[in-house]
């Protein structure tokens, strides 16, 4: 007998039935907590390996799954915290598109409504090669010819919107979203012209937050520290947010002049895959739902070391059933330092019972399984 997997399963393992935003929500809202749009992927995620593979020889993987990436890896983040995330994608019409849409959308929740298949043309996908912390990348795909009457330009409402920003590409959804009062996120991803010129990023006006790494920080504003970085980023958009790697994530809001910064979480990383869109998941969850800007780094934090603790992008997307198991087992654990976990105390009064203990083991998703007659 073989049974059906997808990387979700049932959204409701995740998120327990908890509303980040139950407190806040009127009949006026949007139906929409948060939009985005941008490139699914198939992602298959090779793990175990000892070493990078060596030119000329053939490696064996002792482990290896499948699910959606790229955009999804955001898409279901934010999906499994409670939000209720609208994805606008195209999705090949092959059995990798069809797998990807059927995940997302009956797998986590996720509205593709605003989503199309476009005949002809195949899912993009990426293989993933994780071993010591790290990760290697081998994508192949095409672009997607664009929807007749163009690419999107009006989003739905929603109480907010992430972006990835590119330098010197201006997109027209952005500055759309921002008009009908929703609240941009932004991250941004490497320069490949080398030119790092924070003038390029002309989306970045209509942005509330911004959060890129780092690197990332430090080139845009010519600064040598992450910290000097994001006071930089902050004469620039209402709240800049640097995350630090191993060392966590620092914050300054323009508005208030106040500065946090929280220390990561130490934890054995199996694929850091996806873990910056858990991060900022996190942060937008917390920033919704009116944190204060510690509690919403440190919640950030928490949740992109539970997600490298997992192969693939959406897949180790953490909810709230494995931030509870998580925060009942260090709270019992005798060698957690109790200063540290006062961090963490603001859970207490959003976490379910846990029903699971930790770690917690997700099915192994493929695409070759199928639900037996």
């Amino acid at each position: 007998m073989t049974s059906s997997l997808t990387p979700g399963g049932d959204q409701r393992q995740h998120t327990a039935g908890v509303d980040p935003l139950g407190t806040l929500r009127t009949p006026a809202d949007p139906d929409c907590d948060v939009f985005l749009t941008g490139t699914v992927f198939l992602d298959i995620i090779f793990t175990g390996l000892d070493s990078a593979p060596v030119r000329g020889t053939e490696t064996w993987a002792r482990g290896m799954g499948s699910s959606p990436g790229g955009v999804a890896n955001m898409a279901t983040a934010l999906a499994r915290l409670g939000l209720r995330t609208s994805l606008a994608a195209a999705f090949g019409d092959d059995h990798y598109g069809e797998y990807c849409w059927d995940a997302l959308e009956q797998g986590e929740g996720i509205d593709l409504s605003r989503s199309r298949t476009v005949p002809g043309w195949h899912s993009p996908v990426t293989v993933s090669m994780a071993y010591d912390g790290e990760r290697t990348m081998v994508s192949h795909g095409h672009e997607a010819p664009p929807p007749e009457g163009g690419l999107v330009t009006c989003p739905p409402r929603a109480r907010a919107a992430v972006a990835s920003l590119v330098p010197g590409r201006c997109e027209e959804w952005i500055a759309h979203a921002a008009r009908q009062s929703t609240r941009i996120f932004a991250d941004v991803g490497w320069d490949e012209t080398g030119r790092w010129e924070l003038a390029a990023l002309t989306d970045l006006e209509h942005c509330e937050a911004f959060l890129p790494n780092a690197e990332e920080a430090m080139r845009y504003t010519g600064t040598g520290c992450p910290r000097a970085a994001a006071r930089a980023l902050a004469d620039k958009v209402p709240l800049a947010v640097v995350t630090l790697g191993s060392e966590g994530a620092y914050a300054v809001d323009a508005a208030t002049g106040e500065t946090a910064e929280v220390p990561a979480i130490s934890v054995t990383a199996l694929d850091p895959t996806g873990a910056g869109d858990v991060f900022v998941a996190g942060f937008l969850t917390g920033t919704l739902a009116g944190w204060p800007l510690a509690d919403r780094l440190a919640f950030a934090g928490l949740t992109a070391a539970l997600s490298v603790q997992e192969f693939g992008g959406s897949l180790s997307a953490p909810g709230w059933v494995e931030v509870a198991a998580w925060w009942q087992y260090v709270q019992t654990s005798s060698d957690q330092d109790p200063a540290a976990l006062r961090r963490y105390a603001f859970l207490d009064a959003l976490l379910p019972a846990p029903r699971r203990a930790w770690p917690l083991r997700r099915a192994v998703p493929t695409i070759g399984f199928r639900r037996s007659a």
